[in-house]
């Protein structure tokens, strides 16, 4: 977006043709030639449109949303999760600013870095429209404000770019900019609290590469889908702890040196319970640990796998629970008539730890996918298992 098409924007005429178009289809906003400034309202009204569940609170306010900054901002459910509280935070990369207006809600005062000059206007606009007063925006880079930054924060958050100049995603923090490990000496002299926000793809080890034995992570879910993973350094802190969230269910915290390695299943037929840990627990490779507290009984069908269990868990909120019908060996012939006979023409495939996906399965199986009917395909005890559940 430029100068010129946010001041446009903010001019009261396309504010209120933007209000007056807000549920209209984008395309057809686009083609509207009675309507000034249509392209620009219609991708407007177009990202307000897919903010309405991302981001409700922006919506609600009619925010200036910007494509590429609203598809690599935080959703405000992973924002507003964001732990820290005190009078001052550093934020080294506001972009849409999403994460900096939550911080703004439980620190005093809130210095937002964006060292785009049009996003950081468009940034210091939504804070207005948003109500947000603590929130000071600089248009620089992390780097020159890291470097001469002479006032002490409670807390420094950054949230790195992960594309490289091609558009290539990157995973490692120096490949990410601005480069949080080449400045972390100095933010370690800023700050007694630092929290980065990686991408779902970052693993979890790194974090204690980064930070030693001061860090902490924490694997965040929403909806079944990891989406991301934050990695904490706090002067003082004695514990490396890992942490499961998945918002909305529950959270599930430990000490990493008190893992408990998985108990391993051998035959599926004797278990009454199918158990299928949330994408933070795997993330966070605290799925055995979890069921060694929530389901003792509980065996693993692969390290990474599906679990098997006696006994119904109780509390178990970071997990889904199913019953098993019936195990079946996964011989895809004599399935397959099985499943004719039985009238089966659809069926909702889950599966972990094969290598075949779960269109491979049903194409096997002479079913589509989708339906009511369940099946949990899984090796156990060195065979593959078809595992109808409910």
């Amino acid at each position: 977006m430029s100068f010129e098409e946010l001041e446009i924007l903010m001019q009261e005429d396309v504010r209120r043709a933007i209000e007056e178009n807000i549920d209209r289809d984008p395309l057809r906003i686009a083609l509207d030639r009675k309507l000034p400034h249509a392209a620009l309202i219609a991708s407007e009204v177009k990202y307000l449109q897919r903010a309405r569940k991302k981001l409700p609170s922006y919506f609600a306010a009619r925010c200036i949303i910007p494509q590429r900054a609203f598809e690599q901002s935080s959703s405000e459910d992973t924002a507003a999760h964001k732990q820290g509280k005190g009078v001052s935070c550093l934020d080294l990369t506001c972009g849409l600013g999403v994460d900096s207006f939550y911080l703004s809600k439980r620190f005093e005062r809130v210095v937002t870095i964006e060292r785009d000059e049009v996003l950081a206007a468009i940034a210091r606009e939504n804070f207005r429209r948003l109500g947000a007063t603590n929130i000071e925006v600089r248009c620089a880079s992390a780097e020159e404000v890291v470097a001469s930054e002479q006032t002490p924060f409670d807390m420094i958050y950054a949230d790195p770019d992960r594309r490289s100049g091609d558009g290539r995603r990157q995973v490692l923090i120096e490949c990410c900019s601005p480069d949080v490990g080449a400045m972390l000496p100095r933010l370690q002299q800023l700050a007694p609290h630092i929290v980065i926000k990686n991408s779902p793809l970052f693993d979890v080890a790194e974090a204690e590469r980064i930070f030693g034995a001061e860090s902490r992570v924490e694997v965040v879910s929403l909806a079944g889908e990891c989406k991301e993973v934050i990695a904490e350094w706090q002067r003082g802190n004695e514990h490396k702890t890992l942490t499961a969230t998945a918002l909305g269910c529950g959270t599930f915290t430990i000490e990493s040196d008190r893992l408990t390695p998985p108990r391993m299943a051998r035959d599926p037929r004797s278990a009454r319970y199918l158990l299928s840990a949330d994408v933070a627990l795997r993330k966070a490779r605290l799925t055995s640990t979890y069921f060694a507290e929530v389901a003792p009984d509980a065996e693993a069908c692969t390290p990474d796998g599906f679990y098997l269990a006696e006994q119904l868990p109780e509390g178990a909120t970071l997990a889904r629970t199913y019953e098993i019908v019936q195990a079946l060996p996964f011989a895809p012939k004599q399935l397959k008539r099985e499943l004719a006979r039985r009238s089966i023409g659809r069926i909702t495939a889950l599966k972990r730890d094969l290598a075949l996906s779960s269109t491979e399965i049903c194409r096997r199986l002479g079913v589509s996918e989708g339906g009511d009917r369940m099946f949990a395909f899984t090796e156990c005890g060195g065979d593959i298992w078809a595992l109808e559940i409910k």
